[in-house]
């Protein structure tokens, strides 16, 4: 079995016949549309070249008879919550019952946490964390509009699972919904779309789909979802590193195409096998330098090495894939403890160079000492614990600035040496 076919068979065993991804796909929007509903609002990231593609949509919406209530923009970077409130109140006004959403990550985070709040009421606040809208959807005895959530980058798999990334743009925090409730009921995917994509774009998808795989791979070990995680994580990760450099190359290959999108669907499967951790955490405290995807990436090295000796096994699973790729010697497979962890780390720097992207913090444009400072604040939020506790090497609040704040400092600075394991 191929890995494009190992894939496949993942991502149907995840999502059955609610979701329709693949190359050429645009047209089957209609008949997913009119599943859930007649009277559509289509909310799309206009400002990011999608135009051409919205088209195809609305035909498709059109021939399924699904009507269009009026149009939106979409979000803009990292989903602010000014944007998230612009929707909410455009959908109070016209009252549809189905949502179309179509654009990146932040676009459809935008449109799932707009849903909650015009459904609802209330403040955004209150539905950050887990389970807090499932919680105020049954005390208010009402269920979300349904949401046909089309995805146009290869990144967060936000069209397949229960996270809404919201950020607070003055603060420079981004905060996170986590619920069944706000799972797009249909989700459609052309990969084909992604050949538009700036490289820039495509480097952060792609490692923030290897990120996701990874990070659910670690917070598996010793828990019955582990087979699965690593099912997912293995062959997740071995198509980031065989077609990640090759769509920066040659951005026009559809089958790298094909291939990044298979990847970070394997993502956001991973994700509702599992939870991420450290390397997310401390993304969420660096959005006004880094992108999502490259905050997760940058980080995800230091975590590695922290977690080392809680993960042998994931470490095990990597180094090969690692190897193959030509990211690290043939002698890792010998290794283990710290040193497997340092291995693989640095194997994982060297990707993450080699596709653009500095390996360290110090030399991120735009980083200061405070962002270390913000990012150990946010891991002491009652609102994101969750993530503390999902590491494979759990921490309290209380020992977040023993143990988390020399990984960040290591992330400074590229030296692994600075981290202390627990």
């Amino acid at each position: 079995m191929t890995r494009f076919e190992a894939a496949e068979k993942l991502i149907a065993q995840f999502k059955g016949e609610s979701y329709a991804h693949g190359l050429g796909v645009t047209p089957r929007a209609g008949g997913l549309a009119s599943q859930l509903g007649r009277n559509a609002v289509l909310i799309y990231d206009a400002a990011v070249g999608l135009s051409t593609q919205a088209d195809g949509i609305r035909e498709s919406l059109r021939a399924s008879g699904v009507s269009l209530l009026g149009e939106l923009s979409g979000a803009s970077p990292n989903a602010p919550r000014e944007d998230v409130f612009r929707i909410a109140a455009a959908l109070a006004e016209l009252k549809p019952d189905l949502v179309v959403s179509f654009g990146g990550g932040s676009t459809i985070d935008a449109v799932k946490a707009a849903i909650v709040l015009w459904n609802l009421g209330g403040d955004l606040e209150r539905y950050f964390g887990a389970g807090m809208v499932s919680r105020a959807a049954q005390a208010a005895g009402r269920a979300l509009t349904p949401h046909l959530a089309i995805q146009s980058a290869a990144s967060s798999s936000a069209h397949l699972t229960k996270y809404s990334n919201i950020t607070d743009v003055v603060a420079g925090q981004k905060k996170l919904i986590v619920d069944e409730a706000v799972i797009p009921s249909r989700a459609l995917f052309d990969y084909a779309i992604t050949a538009s994509a700036p490289a820039s774009l495509t480097v952060d998808g792609g490692l923030d789909g290897i990120s996701h795989s990874l990070e659910v791979l670690y917070s598996a070990v010793g828990k019955p979802s582990y087979s699965l995680a690593a099912e997912i994580a293995r062959e997740g990760i071995a198509l980031v590193l065989q077609y990640l450099p090759r769509a920066l190359k040659n951005p026009a290959d559809l089958e790298a195409r094909e291939g990044l999108g298979l990847a970070t669907d394997l993502g956001g499967y991973a994700i509702m096998v599992g939870g991420t951790n450290g390397a997310h955490l401390t993304s969420f405290s660096l959005v006004d330098i880094l992108s999502h995807g490259r905050a997760c990436g940058l980080m995800n090295p230091y975590y590695t090495v922290f977690f080392a000796p809680a993960i042998q096994e994931p470490l095990r699973l990597l180094a090969p894939l690692l190897r193959d790729a030509g990211y690290a010697a043939p002698g890792i497979d010998g290794l283990e403890g710290r040193a497997l962890g340092e291995a693989v780390a640095r194997a994982l720097m060297e990707f993450i160079s080699a596709v653009g992207v500095p390996p360290t913090l110090g030399r991120t444009p735009g980083f200061t000492q405070a962002h270390i400072q913000r990012a150990l604040a946010a891991a002491k939020d009652p609102q994101l614990k969750m993530k503390l506790e999902n590491m494979p090497v759990p921490l309290t609040a209380e020992m977040v600035d023993e143990f988390m704040g020399p990984v960040l400092e290591a992330a400074r600075t590229g030296d692994l040496s600075l981290i202390r394991n627990v």
